[in-house]
């Protein structure tokens, strides 16, 4: 199940993707029951998503390179995945920015090692 897309750009090698983290997603069930929240795992699964069908459709996973969660992403929130495609390198650098009104801050980011 992906998130609700509100807007897309992108060119060769960078997409940026504005995306409405729908309350009612089965992805903030269970994780957490005071406060759900948007689990790593699942924003990781939407950068390889977003990256193999926008940018890099003939590559696959090979390995986390770095990662950091800086605030979690809730139900609700708006925010923008940002993907840079860093080719002789076969690194996918992301960034996902929290909206609050014409600000963002960054929720997390890293870079995955793509292969063929």
């Amino acid at each position: 199940m992906r998130p609700h897309e509100m807007a897309r750009h992108q060119t060769q090698q960078q997409a940026e993707i504005v995306l409405r983290l729908d309350a009612a997603s089965f992805w903030f069930k269970g994780h957490f029951a005071v406060q759900p929240l948007l689990p790593g795992v699942t924003q990781l699964d939407w950068v390889m998503h977003y990256a193999t069908s926008l940018l890099v459709p003939d590559f696959r996973f090979h390995s986390i390179q770095s990662v950091k969660f800086q605030q979690p992403l809730l139900p609700d929130n708006i925010v923008t995945l940002t993907l840079d495609w860093q080719e002789e390198r076969q690194i996918m650098v992301f960034r996902y920015q929290r909206h609050d009104g014409e600000a963002r801050s960054t929720a997390s980011s890293g870079k995955i090692r793509l292969c063929r």
